[in-house]
């Protein structure tokens, strides 16, 4: 089945929205049912457009024709504004498969690998994808930290301005991802005045003017859910995200998708941990997890209002 069949969007006029009214659309990464209904409860009440973002571990851990069954079952609507995206495909067939599966948009991430080979490889999978109307991500630079084995890395480099150009006029992709001074996982900064790279932003912005940009590890690692999390036997210590002020500016500067993973992480653990220590004789699965739901919900729904700028943003025909 095609992604139109499922009620899906690709991201290229969410993201031409998106920079003309500077705002962010949000990649919340899910992998089971709490995750996905709780991103979508949270874009139907803010009335924002939202990308469901899938890594390949998720995508394995969930099982294709389980995701796209539940996908099936949210009855989504082309006026939902809703994409779905493979991210951090590490191959030109995995976002093959991901396309045939029904996804509307995929990240090639070939990031660490020599510039040409990154060219090339981008290149065919934004030949196959474009057949199929579906939208491209692809990244320079690279991100330090780790989330699953889709993400894990020990080093980072900022992105190279001098290389954007050649690079998107090279692939013909749809956005870029770059590395300004994110990281994945719950430990982004050391210290709590420490900035992202806004120079190098502003020198890719000049070089592709209009064109869409992407942050991932952008999460901002609420403090309320790191207490919350530790105060009920959890071991989560001196994490810090990305300030929403700082995310804020990105947006203004051609940032128009940003990716958080960590922040639902956290509401899911930080609420089953509490229901189940406030409820210790509880076996009932269905209770915790919909106290997970509720609490990633309303962090989406914070970090729509408060990070992107995308809540009413949804233009209805």
């Amino acid at each position: 089945m095609k992604y139109t069949d499922y009620g899906l969007v690709n991201t290229r006029a969410m993201f031409h929205d998106a920079i003309t009214r500077n705002f962010a659309v949000p990649a919340f990464n899910i992998y089971n049912m709490e995750t996905l209904t709780s991103v979508l409860d949270a874009a139907h009440i803010t009335n924002s457009p939202v990308i469901l973002a899938v890594s390949e571990s998720a995508l394995k851990y969930m099982g294709g024709d389980m995701l796209m069954g539940m996908i099936w079952g949210a009855k989504i609507s082309p006026n939902d504004n809703i994409a779905l995206h493979l991210d951090h495909g590490g191959s030109f067939d995995a976002c093959k498969r991901a396309i045939h599966l029904g996804f509307s948009s995929v990240m090639i991430d070939a990031s660490r690998m020599p510039f040409d080979e990154n060219i090339k490889l981008t290149k065919q999978v934004v030949e196959f994808a474009h057949d199929h109307n579906v939208t491209v991500e692809a990244e320079l630079g690279t991100l330090a930290g780790i989330e699953d084995e889709n993400t894990y890395g020990t080093t980072s480099t900022y992105t190279d301005p001098n290389d954007v150009e050649k690079f998107v006029n090279a692939t013909g992709i749809d956005s870029l991802a770059i590395a300004i001074g994110t990281s994945h996982g719950a430990y982004k900064r050391k210290r709590d005045d420490q900035e992202l790279r806004f120079d190098i932003l502003e020198d890719v912005a000049k070089r592709l003017p209009e064109f869409p940009l992407v942050l991932h590890g952008a999460s901002n690692i609420p403090q309320k859910l790191v207490t919350t999390i530790n105060e009920f036997g959890g071991k989560i210590l001196g994490a810090r995200g990305i300030d929403e002020q700082q995310l804020r500016r990105a947006t203004k500067m051609n940032v128009c998708k940003i990716n958080l993973d960590s922040d639902l992480r956290l509401g899911f653990i930080a609420a089953t941990r509490k229901s189940l220590a406030d409820k210790p004789e509880n076996f009932n699965p269905r209770e915790f997890l919909s106290l997970a739901r509720q609490t990633m919900t309303q962090t989406c729904v914070d970090e729509i209002k408060h990070i992107m700028g995308s809540d009413n943003k949804i233009n209805q025909p």
